[in-house]
C-alpha cells in the first residue's frame, strides 16, 4: 500500500507539473515577434498538402513522398525531423497528391530550410511545373533568393542580418505567395524578392537542390495551401467567421510560431478600423490523440491567440477564447489534408 501511495504522488506530481508546463506555454510574448512588425505574409485558407515528417521512421523514405531522383531519407535534425536529400545532381522529391495539377491560380508555400556549415549545401531550390511539364526555378541560399524561368531570370540578396553565417545551422522560414501573376517570396521576417508580370502557370511542385550524404538538402513543415491574401472583413460580413490555417503553433504546444504574425498583424488592423466587432476565438484540432488532450490544447491555443491580439492593442472586452478540440471538423479526419484543414483557429463573431 505504501508503495502504491508513493507511486501515486510521483504521477500526481508529475501531471501537475505537466500542467504548469501547459499553462504556461499558453503565454506569447511579443518581444520575441518585434522584427515582424512589418510582416505581411498570410498563407492560404484552404489546406492542398501539409506534413512535417513525425509520422515516418528515422532513416525511411516519407511515405507522403515520391521521388523523381537523387535519394532521400527522413532524419531527425536538431531534433527536428526532417527530409534529407542526401544524393542527386538535383535530386528531387515530390509530395503525392491524387491529382497531377493541384496548384490553383493563387496559393502559397511555406517550409522550413537548414544550411549545415560543415560541407555548407548548395541551396534548396523549389521547381514550380506547368501543365506542359517545363520548369521555373525559386532557388534559396545562405547569400540571395533566385527566380528563373523562360522568360525572366530575377534575384535579391537576403537581409544583413540572415545572410551568410547568420542563416547556417538554423531552421529559416521560407513563405512563398502566387497571386495575380505575381509571386512573393519571404524568409524568415522579411519579404525579400517580388516578381511581378510572371507568364509561368504553375500546376505542380516539386523540391530538390544538389544533395550528398556530407551535404544533404534539409527541409520540413512543409505546407502547401490555396488562396492566400483574404480578405477577412469580406470573410466575416459573408460568413460570420473567418477561418484561419496561418496561425501556426509549435508541436504540440500552444507557442505560436512567428510566421505566424502575417495574418495576426491583418487581424489587428481589421479590428482596429472596426471597433464594434467581438470575437470568440476557437481552437480547433484534428482528431489525433485523446479527446480530452485534444480540448486542452486547442482551449490553451485559443487563449494563447487573444494573449498577443491583446498585447498588441485590441480591448480583452472584444475577445472570448474557447477550446473546441477535434468536436467541430470541417474535414475528413481520415486523410492527411483533411487533418490539416481540421487545425485551425476560427474568428467567430458574437
Amino acid at each position: 500500500m505504501k508503495r502504491q501511495m508513493v507511486q501515486f504522488g510521483i504521477i500526481l506530481s508529475s501531471l501537475l507539473s505537466m500542467q504548469i508546463l501547459q499553462a504556461q506555454e499558453t503565454k506569447t510574448s511579443l518581444s520575441s515577434y518585434k522584427s515582424y512588425n512589418n510582416y505581411d505574409f498570410i498563407g492560404g485558407e484552404k489546406i492542398i498538402f501539409e506534413d512535417d515528417f513525425r509520422s515516418d521512421k528515422d532513416g525511411e523514405f516519407p511515405s507522403h513522398w515520391d521521388l523523381q531522383s537523387g535519394q532521400a531519407v527522413v532524419n531527425k535534425v536538431m531534433d527536428v525531423p526532417a527530409i534529407s536529400i542526401i544524393e542527386g545532381n538535383y535530386g528531387k522529391v515530390f509530395p503525392r497528391i491524387n491529382t497531377k495539377q493541384y496548384l490553383p491560380e493563387a496559393f502559397t508555400i511555406e517550409l522550413d530550410h537548414l544550411m549545415q556549415s560543415v560541407n555548407k549545401a548548395s541551396g534548396i531550390v523549389l521547381f514550380l511545373v506547368n501543365a506542359a511539364g517545363k520548369e521555373a526555378t525559386l532557388t534559396i541560399n545562405d547569400n540571395n533568393i533566385n527566380y528563373t524561368s523562360q522568360s525572366k531570370n530575377l534575384s535579391a540578396q537576403l537581409p544583413d542580418d540572415i545572410r551568410t553565417k547568420k542563416y547556417l545551422d538554423k531552421w529559416n522560414h521560407i513563405a512563398v505567395a502566387y497571386r495575380n501573376n505575381q509571386m512573393k517570396v519571404y524568409l524568415n521576417q522579411y519579404r525579400v524578392l517580388v516578381v511581378p508580370g510572371i507568364d509561368f502557370v504553375a500546376v505542380s511542385l516539386k523540391i530538390g537542390g544538389i544533395g550528398s550524404q556530407k551535404s544533404p538538402i534539409l527541409f520540413t513543415n512543409i505546407k502547401l495551401a490555396e488562396g492566400g491574401g483574404m480578405n477577412m472583413l469580406q470573410k466575416l460580413t459573408t460568413d460570420g467567421r473567418i477561418i484561419i490555417h496561418g496561425i501556426r503553433f509549435d508541436f504540440n504546444k500552444a507557442t505560436i510560431k512567428p510566421e505566424s504574425m502575417g495574418v495576426i498583424n491583418e487581424l489587428v488592423k481589421m479590428m482596429k478600423e472596426n471597433l464594434n466587432t467581438k470575437f470568440e476565438i476557437q481552437g480547433h484540432t484534428d482528431s489525433h490523440g485523446n479527446d480530452d488532450y485534444n480540448m486542452k490544447l486547442s482551449q490553451q491555443r485559443a487563449d494563447s491567440v487573444k494573449s498577443i491580439l491583446v498585447e498588441l492593442g485590441i480591448e480583452e472586452s472584444r475577445l472570448s477564447s474557447k477550446g473546441y478540440g477535434e468536436s467541430k471538423p470541417i474535414s475528413d479526419n481520415n486523410t492527411q489534408e483533411g487533418k490539416a484543414n481540421n487545425r485551425r483557429v476560427e474568428f467567430v463573431k458574437i
